[in-house]
């Protein structure tokens, strides 16, 4: 039986993650968007660490997006450097030359090339970077460096978040411990088309670039592509992965090894993934929204989010009203060709609310507003055109999600 052990950050629980070794991870404040608070993020990996990223298929990507896709393609990566407040995004040619410009920064502070250095930022679009401010504090970040990090990492890559997410497994492999510990900030502009806004996961094992790269690529679809909070993909959605190789585990393409690296990974990413959906702005509500009987995965997943962005569906969801037809329609409207609605059944965890297209007969109002009451349920839609099935994970849409958005510039 293989032995796991799990720690999370989160509203309830504030664990220590386990630390990486070769991972060290230090925080300073810069000022990004306002004094007072640590909004710098320096990670240092150790020489000969392996890294693989995904990124937003937003066609207007940040400028750090740009420069941390070419470094990752030119270098192992020795650095990430993170800022929270600003953006970087929609600032052309000059926005580009401030990213390089900070990177190179940190690789002369740290005695690294610039290509080492891989930039990540999230807050406010549209705004100069205030490179200056972020230099300035770099020194302090280099030596706060310490392998117990992660918590204040955590914090520090925070923008409307209200927890810091965290998460981390250890898993048993022969004689040995395989390691994976994640961080991510997200809580709005959450429908990603690869990863979340931003995710930073790292392992001791030693692995492939290649291998490294399809780990991250299978754990992200199954986990921060399964997410959505208002359907808007972000101009700097990043997740990397780094594998340092000082943990003693070697995982080939095959065995309890790689099994090992997939299992933790995979987990730790799903744990991320809906730590973003339950901390979402103004959220009240955790919802899985589950399509089974499918003829594909990619029908299944166009009913789950036509359901899980319809904002009629999300504010009778924070009403707590079991307005069903909203659900019905959603999936009446979400493209199927040649859908049969005589075979849709529809549920709210075990409340039947739909049979063959129909009202159910046993359907009473009360058992839907005892499911919705809940802090989470399962809508399930089952279409009975086939045999596979998939899910993504949403929340409501309330009062605070509007204010929190007004005010997000002041």
């Amino acid at each position: 039986m293989t032995t796991i052990e799990s720690r999370t950050l989160s509203k309830e629980l504030n664990e220590a993650l386990f630390p990486i070794a070769g991972v060290r991870l230090g925080v300073a404040e810069a000022a990004i968007k306002r004094p007072g608070r640590r909004d710098l993020l320096v990670v240092e990996l150790a020489a000969g660490a392996m890294a693989s990223g995904v990124f937003t298929r937003n066609a207007f990507c940040a400028a750090p997006v740009l420069v941390a896709r070419r470094h990752l393609a030119q270098a192992n990566p020795r650095f990430w450097l993170v800022n929270s407040g600003n953006a970087n995004a929609g600032t052309g040619s000059q926005g580009l030359a401030d990213a390089d410009a900070t990177c190179a920064a940190l690789a002369q502070l740290a005695g690294c090339r610039a290509e080492e250095v891989l930039p990540f930022s999230t807050g406010v679009i549209g705004m100069k970077l205030p490179v200056e401010r972020l230099v300035a504090a770099l020194s302090a970040a280099l030596e706060g460096l310490t392998a117990e990090g992660w918590e204040a990492a955590a914090r520090a890559i925070m923008t409307t978040d209200t927890v810091p997410k965290g998460a981390a497994r250890r898993v048993r492999v022969g004689d040995g411990w395989l390691t994976v510990t994640g961080i991510a900030k997200g809580a709005g502009m959450i429908r990603p088309d690869m990863a979340t806004m931003l995710a930073f996961i790292a392992t001791d094992a030693a692995v492939s670039r290649e291998l490294l790269a399809r780990c991250l690529t299978e754990a992200v679809a199954g986990s921060f592509n399964r997410i959505t909070i208002d359907g808007d993909t972000s101009t700097n959605d990043a997740c990397v992965l780094a594998a340092t190789g000082l943990g003693g585990v070697v995982v080939d393409g095959e065995g309890p090894s790689w099994e090992a690296l997939r299992t933790a990974v995979g987990e730790v990413c799903r744990s991320l993934a809906q730590a973003i959906v339950r901390d979402g702005e103004g959220a009240t509500r955790f919802v899985t929204v589950r399509v089974e009987e499918g003829a594909s995965e990619a029908e299944c997943l166009a009913v789950a989010y036509t359901i899980a962005h319809s904002p009629l569906v999300k504010t009778a969801l924070f009403a707590g009203d079991p307005n069903w037809g909203r659900i019905l329609a959603a999936v009446g409207r979400s493209g199927l060709p040649g859908l049969d609605v005589r075979g849709v059944d529809i549920y709210l965890d075990e409340a039947r609310i739909v049979q063959g297209g129909e009202p159910d007969g046993e359907y009473r109002e009360e058992m839907g507003a005892a499911v919705l009451a809940r802090t989470e349920y399962t809508i399930r839609v089952c279409l009975r055109r086939g045999e596979v099935g998939a899910e993504v994970w949403t929340c409501d849409l309330s009062y605070d999600y509007v204010r929190i958005n007004a005010e997000y510039r002041t």
